[in-house]
């Protein structure tokens, strides 16, 4: 199971949320390179990185910070947060993510996204299916929809994604446990996908029981930045100490 760590940005800053609301903002480092040298030191080659500025504005705002980690580290990048169109895609990948990082638009604008995976092959997105009681909610989580998870995976599968991430939004930022129960429901309707779990992660014994359930990777944030996961933990249980 690969131990992705996580940087949201507002305003160039690494900051974190609880349950997606902007008002419950808090700033941990205004410098997020020197947060991503620290994960690399630390062992960890992958960063999922959100620029929360674009999904709320619905257009990609902070793509320096994209392009400056991307310069500074050899971290492979996960980047999302308001790519809505072909032009934002393309920024987002000039300025250096291997990845895009895409949920509202797969609902949204599906024929749009088709196209995305047709143009630059499905192994370049990282597909977010955010729920809120088993639907999915979009447009940072401000909007919900009637549209279930086991159903948007199906569809999604379909044409071709191999990897999702899951948040059960009521957990995200609370530091109270993800949501195994529905990580278990969804790896045993679609074995063959490579689900990454997020949000509620709060001590390696979580990491113990999603890798136990068979998640191939997990998004971790707030526990790292409020010290309950520390930097020599990731790195014991990157390399299979813990």
């Amino acid at each position: 199971m690969e131990i992705i760590p996580a940087i949201d940005i507002i305003d160039g800053k690494c900051v974190r949320l609880t349950q997606g609301d902007y008002g419950k903002k808090k700033i941990y480092n205004e410098h997020p390179v020197e947060v991503a040298k620290q994960f690399e030191d630390a062992g960890l080659k992958r960063l999922h990185l959100v620029d929360l500025d674009g999904a709320k504005s619905g257009a990609v705002k902070n793509w320096k910070v994209l392009e400056k980690i991307s310069g500074r580290t050899t971290l492979i990048v996960d980047f999302g947060g308001g790519i809505k169109t072909e032009k934002d895609l393309k920024i987002v990948f000039e300025s250096g993510a291997a990845i895009a990082n895409v949920g509202s638009v797969a609902v949204k604008e599906e024929k749009l996204f088709r196209s995305w995976l047709d143009q630059f092959g499905p192994e370049k997105f990282l597909l977010g299916a955010d729920t809120k009681d088993e639907k999915i909610v979009i447009h940072g989580w401000l909007e919900a929809t009637e549209i279930s998870i086991y159903d948007f995976i199906e569809k999604n599968m379909s044409f071709g994604i191999k990897q999702i991430f899951s948040t059960d939004t009521s957990r995200d930022g609370l530091l109270e446990g993800p949501a195994t129960d529905l990580y278990k429901k969804i790896i045993a309707k679609f074995p063959l996908l490579e689900l990454i779990a997020s949000g509620g992660v709060s001590s390696l014994q979580d990491l113990d029981s999603l890798q136990q359930i068979g998640c191939k990777g997990v998004i971790i944030g707030k526990a790292i930045y409020e010290g309950k996961i520390s930097m020599n933990d990731l790195t014991k249980y990157k390399y299979g100490f813990a």
